[in-house]
């Protein structure tokens, strides 16, 4: 399969790279997962310093941990040579993008938007969550195409509460969500683009990109609103 040109149909247990290009892979997310482990703190110390409630501390504390988890994790999977051990860390990272996207909903779900609409959108995204990890083992082995859609379509499950969204976030926090969002869909083009040069790693700058937008949201507008 092919989306403008771009080659899908390789399963994703057949990537190769370049030594250079793995170095690429895991410095861009090595870099991103130390900056991660610094995000959680900054988040759970801001949110503590406002005297936010356990649940927001929690909430956000999740989202933290979702993205030093999967950076951690592909990092992991791009510096270990050995291929037994690199599959079973390439589960682990294409498993964690679920996590991380469902880590990302949290916040916004639980503080922003609250109550049953919140509860339920929060379910939703990690119930995908939870199918996208369980059945990863499986999407390995099938064209990598499945998973860039589930990716894309849990990202963009937001749209079904956009009008309670509006209402409660401001916009500023809003244009920094939906900017994550767009830099995270857009990224998606180089993860296909295969005969891209370094184009994993510049997939995983836009990843990280999104990640900071959003990142910034929550501190700047999420946690403040609360």
């Amino acid at each position: 399969m092919s989306v403008c040109g771009l080659a899908v149909n390789k399963t994703a247990s057949e990537a190769s790279y370049t030594l250079g290009e793995e170095i690429a892979n895991a410095v861009t997310h090595g870099i991103a997962a130390l900056l991660s482990v610094a995000g959680l703190a900054v988040l759970v110390a801001f949110a503590a310093a406002r005297h936010c409630s356990a649940e927001v501390i929690a909430a956000v504390s999740v989202f933290g941990a979702s993205m030093i988890f999967l950076y951690t994790a592909s990092t992991l999977y791009h510096s270990i040579p050995n291929r037994k051990a690199k599959h079973v860390f390439q589960i682990l990272d294409h498993s964690m993008i679920y996590v991380l996207i469902a880590g990302s909903y949290t916040p916004f779900c639980l503080i922003t938007l609250k109550g049953i609409t919140g509860i339920c959108l929060c379910a939703a995204v990690w119930l995908i969550a939870i199918l996208g990890v369980s059945l990863q083992h499986l999407l390995l082995k099938k064209s990598d195409w499945v998973n860039c859609v589930l990716y894309l379509v849990m990202g963009w499950l937001v749209i079904v509460v956009l009008d309670p969204l509006l209402e409660s976030l401001s916009t500023g926090g809003l244009w920094l969500l939906v900017a994550g969002g767009v830099v995270y869909s857009v990224g998606v083009l180089f993860y296909v683009w295969e005969k891209l040069p370094y184009s994993h790693a510049i997939w995983h700058v836009f990843v990280f990109a999104g990640t900071v937008l959003q990142f910034f949201s929550v501190l700047l507008y999420v946690i403040p609103e609360a």
